[in-house]
C-alpha cells in the first residue's frame, strides 16, 4: 500500500524510470496515468483536467522507486499519515495531518514512513482553471513559497468535508459543477493560506537563478490579459524581457532553464498559447485580431503556432464552444 500511495502523492511511476537524479522533463498528465491503468481517467488536451483520488480506494500494488522531478500539471493534496516532503531544496517531516501544495514549477518527492495512509488528492492541470480566477499567482504554488501545511484533527476534518464534496460533485450531473469544484479548490486555498506552514528541517538556501526566474515570470503575467485591439503586443524575445531585468540574455536563460527545465522561448510561447485559447474561447475578436494582438506576423503563423501545440487549428478549437 505504502508505494503506490507514494505513486498517487508524487505523481510517479514505474511506466518511467528514472535516476535518483531531477527528471530532465515535467511528468505529464499522461505518464502519470499510464502508471495507474486501472483509474482510466482521459485527458482532454483543448480542455481543462481535473481528477481526485481517495487513497484508502486504491489496492496494494508494487511500484518503482520515486524520483525527484517536476511534474506537469498541479496537486492538491490532504493527507494522515508520517512522511517526508523533499520539496525544491526544503525537506518537510509530517508526523499528523497535513495539506500539500505543488505545481509544475517545483520538483518534489513525497516519501511516506506509514503503512496505513488516507487523504485526498486532486490533480488537475492549468487549463482547468483558464479565466477563472489567478491559481498560478497563489504563493503555494511559487518558488520560494512553503507548500506544507500542518492541520489540527479539527481542521483536517473541515478539509476533508471540502474534499468529500469534490468527490460528490464530480460525480453528478449538474451542469456548472466544475464551477462548484474550483470554488472548492480555492477555499481549501485560502484556508491554508491562514494557517502556519509546516516547519521546514532542511533550510532554504538562496537561489540567484530561483529570484531571476520568478522576476522573469512576473514580467511575462504583467504583460496580460489582453483586453483591447490597440493594447501594446506582449514582448516575445527572450532579449526583450533580459532588458527589462537589465541583466545579460544569456544569464536569464541559464536561470530559466535551471529553475524551469524549459527554456525562455518556451515558457513566454506557452503563455503566448494560454492567452490565445482565452480570446478565442471567451471573445468575439476574428482570428486575425487576435494573431495580430498576440505579435504573430498573421493569422498563417498564428494557425501554424496553434495547430503544432493543440494538433487542432484555431477556428476548430473556437467550434468546440
Amino acid at each position: 500500500m505504502r508505494k503506490i500511495i507514494n505513486f498517487i502523492l508524487s505523481g510517479t511511476g514505474r511506466t518511467r524510470p528514472e535516476k535518483d537524479t531531477m527528471e530532465k522533463k515535467p511528468l505529464s498528465l499522461e505518464e502519470f496515468y499510464a502508471g495507474m491503468p486501472y483509474i482510466g481517467a482521459a485527458v482532454n488536451k483543448p480542455v481543462g483536467h481535473f481528477n481526485i483520488l481517495e487513497m484508502k480506494k486504491f489496492l496494494p500494488e508494487e511500484s518503482d522507486i520515486i524520483p525527484y522531478g517536476r511534474k506537469d500539471f498541479y496537486k492538491v493534496c490532504l493527507f494522515t499519515g508520517k512522511s517526508a516532503i523533499h520539496y525544491a531544496d526544503k525537506t518537510f517531516k509530517i508526523n499528523g495531518h497535513a495539506l500539500f501544495f505543488a505545481g509544475p514549477m517545483i520538483p518534489y518527492n513525497w516519501e511516506l514512513e506509514t503503512t496505513t495512509p488516507s487523504g485526498y488528492s486532486c490533480i488537475f492541470n492549468e487549463m482547468y482553471f483558464e479565466n477563472y480566477g489567478r491559481l498560478t499567482s497563489y504563493p503555494v504554488f511559487l518558488p520560494g513559497a512553503n507548500p506544507v501545511f500542518e492541520l489540527s484533527p479539527e481542521q483536517y476534518q473541515q478539509s476533508a468535508a471540502i474534499f468529500e464534496q469534490i468527490i460528490a460533485e464530480k460525480a453528478g450531473h449538474f451542469e456548472f459543477k466544475d464551477d462548484v469544484i474550483r470554488n472548492s479548490l480555492f477555499q481549501v486555498i485560502h484556508a491554508a493560506l491562514k494557517l502556519k506552514p509546516a516547519e521546514i528541517v532542511l533550510p532554504q538556501k538562496a537561489n540567484a537563478a530561483s529570484r531571476i526566474t520568478n522576476l522573469f515570470l512576473d514580467l511575462l503575467e504583467k504583460q496580460f490579459p489582453i483586453s483591447t485591439h490597440d493594447a501594446d503586443t506582449p514582448l516575445r524575445a527572450p532579449s526583450d524581457y533580459a532588458a527589462r531585468l537589465a541583466i545579460h540574455v544569456n544569464h536569464l536563460n541559464k536561470s530559466v532553464k535551471e529553475v524551469m527545465q524549459k527554456t525562455t522561448s518556451e515558457i513566454i510561447m506557452e503563455r503566448l498559447l494560454k492567452e490565445a485559447r482565452i480570446l478565442l474561447k471567451h471573445s468575439s475578436w476574428s482570428i486575425s485580431e487576435i494573431a495580430f494582438s498576440l505579435g504573430f506576423e498573421g493569422p498563417t503563423h498564428f494557425g501554424s503556432f496553434f495547430k503544432k501545440q493543440l494538433q487542432i487549428s484555431p477556428s476548430q478549437f473556437r467550434n468546440q464552444f
